[in-house]
């Protein structure tokens, strides 16, 4: 595929609230519970939450980074909640989940553990209440502190997730607070611990087609088996802003590239977000 920057247009997004969707929305209101879904703007909010899915977002709303993309709060966090690990498995209860993803804000203040405690507690209480129902963590880099990741690995989520995010060339800019080898490092120490391994990218950032496609050889290379790739929205005018939206052809060529690499599962599409479909991933990735 040449390397240029391609017109596509920007993806639409359906606005639709169900039962289903009030239903997740009680129940999160209920609990008092954050979601991703909701602080980072997610485009298929209406979908998921249709569907009886949600992403739950454990350690408060408040983040102590500021990515270029991301439009989840940034600041000084004041979250102190022990019970949040029982409420969130209380929720995932009321919902009648089968699969759960578990994520969180980076908790650098966290000089100890980086929160890591509350991670291991959240996946221990859903384990306990909802033992049907398998936990899928999206975790943050814990400043790719051993003893943290250690103690997400021993809770034995069914799956390990952590994100790139964008190519290594751009990581800086898009992620300035990050490493983007510590985070390849992340996806290979829980690959080395015999976990089910996930990550995303997005595009739109400004990376070339060859930096993608050489990015995912390498991100297979560690051993991840689940890849997701989606296309970027600028959430606010302060973000960083697209610089092409990539096409439906581009994203279906990606996906095929990526199980001729060896991937078990690829989830390619403008929309496609790190925990869209979450559910059916796992069920594929089992088969």
């Amino acid at each position: 595929m040449p390397d240029i920057l391609t017109k596509s247009p920007k993806p639409k997004i359906r606005l639709q609230i169900n039962d289903g969707y009030r239903f997740v929305d009680g129940v999160v209101r209920e609990h008092n519970l954050n979601t991703v879904c909701e602080e980072a703007r997610c485009p298929n909010i209406y979908e998921c939450w249709n569907r009886g899915t949600a992403t739950i977002m454990i350690l408060g709303d408040v983040c102590t980074r500021a990515c270029g993309f991301c439009s989840v709060k940034t600041g000084k966090p004041v979250w102190n909640d022990s019970l949040e690990p029982v409420r969130t498995a209380m929720a995932v209860k009321r919902m009648r989940l089968r699969h759960v993803v578990i994520t969180s804000v980076d908790r650098d203040d966290l000089k100890d553990d980086y929160g890591s405690s509350i991670w291991v507690e959240t996946i221990k209480q859903i384990h306990i209440h909802v033992p049907g129902c398998t936990v899928e963590v999206l975790t943050p880099d814990f400043k790719g502190y051993r003893p943290a990741l250690e103690k997400i690995f021993n809770a034995e989520p069914e799956i390990f997730s952590h994100n790139m995010e964008c190519v290594e060339r751009i990581s800086r800019q898009v992620r300035s607070q990050a490493n983007w080898q510590r985070s390849l490092d992340v996806l290979r120490q829980s690959v080395e611990f015999e976990l089910r391994t996930k990550t995303g990218m997005m595009v739109g950032l400004g990376e070339t087609f060859d930096e993608l496609v050489a990015t995912m050889r390498e991100i297979r290379t560690v051993g991840v088996s689940i890849f997701t790739i989606g296309q970027y929205l600028q959430p606010t005018k302060e973000h960083l802003p697209v610089q092409r939206y990539v096409s439906e052809d581009e994203f279906d060529t990606y996906k095929q590239l990526g199980l001729d690499m060896g991937f078990n599962v690829v989830e390619s599409g403008p929309l496609v977000r790190s925990s869209y479909h979450a559910d059916e991933q796992t069920r594929q990735a089992s088969e």
